[in-house]
């Protein structure tokens, strides 16, 4: 019977180390896994974490493990590509930094052994990701085990997969479900026994027959379905090697027997039934952690993202740990999983995208949770159309995922700039598409019209909303403007978003950008550096944002109601606008214990006309439910709320200007509007590498509303950083061109 020993305990860890020691050097770290070398230099911002070689050492005691007859050892995430030595011999090489993969140690494992794994993060040009908008935390930052087993077992080197596979059928109101086992090393005269139990463990099924039988067939009468979040009702399989009776080895999984269509015009259908996929997008890493979680920690984030309400989980934008899968299963999440090739298409990194690809599936395809693969994100940034080759990529991929599982549907998101008539958007089975109206351009009204244009162009393909969000950090304001990085304006954009997009029946999912705060170490803006603040909760899990709540007015059914503003204490117009959200149909707000009367919403948000007079307590009540909060007059406008970028190389109020000329701190709208201003904006943006004459102005009307200085503070994060004498001697250029009349 196997046997899992995990060995996180006590790892001698040094940076910049290639080459593996005979012995563990003194002077080196103790570190327990899971363990990241970016936890924080990966946050803070400047582009400049540590990426390269590091070396994990381990002593290995055979005295200490289980006597049997193999052993393996199973890393599952080391980022983003490692070597394994044991006693100084390499035994195996890995690229991939999100997925699990074993290393037979079994003929070279003595009674004292050193274990050895170098993980290397550094760039290349071979291995996914390379150019995304999230740091590439380095290290063994998932648990690493040895698991020891008979001659005979169930397969443990097929690309890190579980060696059991389960498909269910729903037929009427029964289930067939389909069992296939992978064995290593079988002999003749051992047995399978079968065995299917419902969520009481109770048995519902059994079946023994030879051991060359690897699949079978059960038929569960009066099948309970695996519902969503109303009833994630789930099953276990459970197969054993029986050589007399006794077990040599057994595998067991959970599963979830339940059916779904993507129509064009219905949306998602879960058994049957319209089941509106409202959710989130979610990054695995910390604040002060990176992404060395915790089990505590993934279970916080399935707990907040419960609270809101959501149905669905985008898992971007890599593999995750199958812990939180797991959750997914039990909580009822439906769930996007997808591999990290993304942002620029590279041509010696097809043999990557087809390895994760193999990984993903073969390691997830027991989660009832997964409803869709997704093949890439926002692939054609870099270069502004598909290509030749990233096509075949693309194709090769979506065959690739019906060839391993064809029970589920692939999917792409597709950013702004891709044109809708593009190759590569009739490629996977739905669509998806990655909008910031609102934010980085245009206007919030924009985004709804743009997926009616979709949908009436492609009434048969199914589109869906992959991304869509706004920043926010502790900056406030009575007029919240578009990026302003307030707080008041991010619950504006996704009050307007939420009208637009949970109305629309035809979109198949809609997913904010972000669930939480993450690492960016290459950002540059929003006052805190190194971090992407789309988050609906802030980095640490410490503070919900008002538009956390918006979605929870909408989404949940425990009865609340919620003040937004609360950070935003002193105010100085004599009247203020307070908005309440609820899930109640109607809010009544008292002020020092004075009603201001009630209102009804049929959109969840309530919005007061309050007197700002000294200290005034408020209180908002919707049925049972209450919440209070507190603003203050005061004269002047409190200078603690206001943006101020920390350590920007150049600052607004660091830039000459001149009445009646350009500066950088004009918009990329407003320098369109001459042409020398334009010409010197486009040669600029066509001079870096991230940049094509293709997909340039597109990316314009985009961020038109953008300031110069800000798009060009958000460089870092693509890796086109400019100094200061660079912005400096753009802004003198701009100087010199007058405005039009």
């Amino acid at each position: 019977m196997r046997e899992v020993i995990n060995i996180d305990h006590k790892w001698a860890f040094q940076k910049g180390i290639s080459k593996m020691p005979d012995i563990i050097p003194k002077e080196w770290y103790i570190v327990n896994l899971p363990h990241t070398w970016n936890a924080i230099d990966g946050q803070d911002g400047g582009a400049d974490y540590f990426r390269g070689s590091c070396c994990y050492l381990k002593e290995i005691h055979k005295i200490d493990l289980p006597e049997q007859k193999q052993y393996y050892l199973e890393i599952n995430g080391a980022n983003s590509s490692a070597d394994v030595y044991l006693n100084g011999k390499k035994l195996a090489h890995h690229d991939g930094g999100y997925s699990t993969f074993r290393v037979d140690l079994t003929r070279e494992l003595k009674e004292e052994n050193l274990l050895a794994v170098i993980v290397d993060n550094q760039a290349n040009d071979t291995i996914y990701p390379q150019n995304a908008d999230f740091t590439f935390y380095g290290g063994l930052y998932r648990d690493v085990n040895i698991i020891a087993v008979d001659d005979t077992h169930f397969d443990l080197m097929y690309r890190g997969s579980s060696g059991i596979m389960v498909t269910s059928e729903i037929k009427g109101n029964d289930a067939d479900v389909k069992v296939e086992v992978f064995l290593t090393d079988a002999k003749e005269g051992q047995k399978l026994r079968y065995v299917i139990k419902d969520q009481e463990g109770l048995m519902v099924a059994e079946q023994v027959q030879p051991v060359t039988e690897t699949k079978t067939v059960f038929t569960i009468p009066k099948v309970h379905l695996w519902n969503g979040r109303k009833d994630p009702y789930l099953y276990t399989a459970e197969v054993s090697i029986l050589e007399k009776e006794k077990i040599v080895d057994q595998v067991l999984t959970r599963f979830g027997c339940r059916f779904f269509e993507i129509d064009a015009q219905k949306g998602f259908l879960l058994n049957g039934k319209p089941y509106p996929l409202r959710g989130v997008s979610r990054h695995q890493d910390r604040w002060g952690i990176g992404n060395a979680l915790l089990k505590e920690h993934h279970r916080e984030d399935m707990d907040l993202i419960c609270e809101l309400g959501a149905t669905t989980i985008r898992l971007a934008h890599y593999q995750h740990d199958a812990y939180f899968y797991d959750l997914c299963d039990e909580k009822g999440m439906v769930v996007w999983a997808e591999i990290p090739y993304i942002s620029a298409h590279m041509k010696d990194g097809r043999e990557n995208t087809v390895s994760q690809m193999k990984e993903l599936i073969l390691q997830n395809y027991n989660h009832p949770s997964i409803v869709v693969w997704g093949l890439s994100n926002e692939i054609t940034m870099a270069q502004g159309k598909s290509d030749e080759d990233m096509l075949e990529n693309h194709h090769l991929l979506n065959e690739l995922a019906h060839k391993l599982d064809p029970t589920r549907l692939t999917t792409i998101a597709a950013v702004t700039m891709c044109d809708i008539h593009d190759a590569y958007i009739q490629i996977p089975d739905v669509v998806s598409y990655n909008h910031y109206f609102g934010w980085y351009g245009g206007d919030t009204s924009m985004n709804g019209p743009w997926f009616d244009n979709f949908h009436k162009e492609f009434p048969d393909i199914p589109i869906g909303v992959s991304e869509y969000g706004c920043e926010a950090l502790n900056w406030h304001t009575s007029e919240p403007k578009q990026g302003d990085y307030t707080e008041e304006y991010q619950a504006h954009y996704h009050e307007e978003l939420i009208k637009q997009l949970f109305t629309r029946e035809y979109l198949w999912a809609t997913y904010v950008w972000n669930m939480f705060d993450f690492g960016a170490d290459a950002r540059n803006e929003g006052g805190e550096n190194g971090q992407n603040h789309k988050g609906l909760v802030t980095f640490d899990r410490k503070y919900k944002k008002d538009a956390f709540y918006a979605y929870k007015a909408w989404l949940s059914e425990k009865p609340f109601v919620h003040i937004c503003g609360k950070r935003y204490v002193n105010r100085m117009e004599p009247v203020t606008k307070v908005t309440v959200y609820s899930n109640q149909p109607e809010v009544e707000l008292f002020v020092n214990g004075n009603s201001l009367g009630k209102q009804e919403s049929r959109e969840h948000f309530f919005y007061f006309d309050v007197p700002n007079e000294g200290t005034s307590v408020l209180k908002a009540a919707a049925g049972a439910c209450t919440d209070t909060s507190t603003i203050c007059k005061v004269d002047q406008f409190d200078e603690s709320y206001r943006l101020k970028e920390t350590g920007a190389v150049l600052n607004w109020f660091d830039i000459t200007e001149k009445e009646g000329y350009y500066s950088l701190n004009d918009t990329i709208e407003d320098l369109m509007k001459a042409e020398e201003a334009k010409t010197l904006f486009l040669g600029l943006m066509q001079s870096q590498d991230h940049f094509s004459s293709e997909n340039t102005e597109a990316l314009m009307k985009m961020m038109g509303s953008f300031t110069l200085i800000r798009l060009l503070n958000t460089f870092g994060a693509i890796g086109s950083a400019m100094t200061k004498e660079e912005f400096l001697e753009l802004n003198h250029k701009l100087n010199l061109i007058k405005k039009p009349d």
